[in-house]
């Protein structure tokens, strides 16, 4: 990574010390592209913070640096971490060599992080395509798209985006359409499946049942022998698997296999709508438990992706959006768009799930951001930050991300110095029923409700307006209740 003659630039300064795991590799540990077991090698390692940290973690883990580790070890590894290099080198074709050189070290994942131009430093010059900041450092502020676009072209694999200006370089075809299938995936838990009581002989062998019900609940059928769940428990106790999935058929209720069903489908043809904006798997790409899910909800490969392709394109009408939305079972409905915690994302709507995923397609995670809100009229998602969501009753917000997805601008707007910021109400509105704190803010809405606090909310929506609000009721919050104020009616 030599400097170019033109002028000194102090590539080394760009160098931070960091007291965790970069972010970077962060996201990678988790999305499963890292672990205790992997090797790793940091390719401008900086200071080697990162190979103090991994280290720590149990990993095998080596770095090199021109600057402050020449001597490092620039070995093959299962995964290597490119974190923040390309932004600090000033020519675009040494930009590309890089990548070529830290991808021919990764065995099996190459990650590639850079800064994002969503906010740029104010003490800074033109110089080439970046800027020369006041320390005499070069960065190269790329937008999401170009970042995915030099990687793509430069290695001629579809990047997976874990983050903003984070993107993982898988080399198997199948383990980056099972990497990037799990971004889409809901979220399940065991605690979903019903507690029956009807069958005594269901409820005595419950233990055995347990990994069965687990994959079913995950992927919305019966395993395969594929599969590899272990099901010798239920055959030595039932004789027979056949019987024990009758069994199970009748002490569970019908909606348990239907939604099971319904939600897994539904998570299939998310992901293969949004694989088609890249990199969309041919079938013998796909893991062994995507390829019985294709089999059994949709019978063929062809016909799953002519269903992904029908939602992927509904997604762009605005009347399918707000149809959706009306249809919901979770969100704060406003008439242009539908606002929804980051946990209940997986509740939504097929239409609205393909449509948030084709924002974090093009973003990857957003990290800090916990409320999401989805454009009904115009094809815009932001993220929002509202950093005492659970502990506060009213947060204010601190910053918004706006992704357009049409022109694919960003535009990152911060509220946190702001006297008057925009305040969040009707928590409950945006959190699942079993969401543990969704008692309570539903008492403080219909609290507030009662007061009348909530008649006006095109004057509450500020801190200032919702502030006055209480003082004309005579009330206050504690906590989560409504108090009358002292001298209050």
């Amino acid at each position: 990574m030599a400097s170019d003659p033109m002028t000194a630039i102090a590539r080394h300064k760009t160098a931070i010390g960091r007291a965790r795991l970069s972010r970077p590799l962060r996201l990678a540990w988790e999305a499963g592209l890292v672990d205790e077991s992997a090797s790793v090698t940091d390719y401008g390692c900086g200071r080697g913070d990162d190979i103090r940290h991994l280290r720590a973690l149990g990993v095998d883990a080596v770095g090199w640096d021109p600057e402050w580790r020449p001597a490092g070890a620039r070995r093959r590894s299962q995964v290597v971490n490119l974190g923040y290099v390309l932004n600090v080198i000033e020519r675009p074709d040494e930009r590309v060599e890089v990548l070529r050189a830290a991808f021919a070290l990764a065995e099996q994942v190459l990650v590639v992080a850079a800064l994002v131009a969503v906010e740029t430093a104010r003490q800074v010059v033109p110089f080439g395509d970046g800027v020369l900041t006041s320390r005499g450092t070069f960065q190269k502020y790329f937008d999401q798209g170009e970042l995915e676009r030099l990687i793509r072209s430069s290695l001629d694999v579809e990047p997976v985006a874990l983050g903003v200006g984070v993107f993982a370089v898988v080399r198997d075809a199948g383990r980056r359409a099972t990497c990037a299938a799990g971004l889409f995936r809901r979220r399940v838990t065991v605690s979903a499946v019903p507690q029956v009581t009807a069958e005594a002989l269901f409820e005595a062998h419950r233990a055995q049942f347990a990994p069965l019900l687990d994959f079913v609940e995950a992927r919305g059928r019966l395993p395969r022998v594929e599969d590899g769940v272990p099901v010798a428990p239920l055959e030595a106790a039932f004789g027979d698997l056949r019987r024990a999935l009758a069994v199970a058929r009748k002490a569970l209720p019908e909606a348990f296999w239907a939604q099971a069903a319904q939600r897994a489908t539904e998570d299939l043809l998310v992901y293969l709508a949004l694989s088609r904006f890249g990199g969309r798997p041919k079938f013998n790409e796909l893991d062994s438990a995507m390829q019985g899910d294709v089999l059994v909800f949709c019978g063929r490969y062809a016909e799953a992706l002519r269903q992904a392709d029908a939602l992927l394109m509904s997604v762009g009408d605005a009347s399918i959006r707000r149809a959706a939305a009306a249809a919901s079972p979770v969100g704060k409905r406003l008439p242009d768009a539908l606002y929804v915690h980051t946990s209940a994302l997986g509740a939504l709507p097929g239409p609205l799930r393909v449509f948030f995923g084709c924002a974090q397609r093009y973003l990857g995670a957003v990290e800090g951001a916990n409320v999401v809100k989805l454009g009904l009229d115009g094809a815009k998602v932001s993220f929002l930050a509202y950093p005492g969501f659970e502990a506060e009753p009213h947060p204010a917000l601190a910053w918004s991300l706006k992704l357009d997805l049409q022109s694919f601008r960003v535009r990152l707007s911060d509220f946190a110095e702001r006297e008057n910021p925009p305040v969040l109400h009707r928590k409950e509105t945006l959190v699942e029923l079993s969401h543990p704190d969704h008692e309570k803010f539903a008492r403080l809405t219909a609290q507030e409700e009662r007061f009348g606090l909530l008649d006006e909310p095109q004057s509450i929506g500020t801190r200032a307006g919702w502030e006055a609000a209480l003082a004309r009721a005579g009330v206050s919050l504690r906590g989560h209740r409504v108090v009358r104020s002292r001298g209050g009616v």
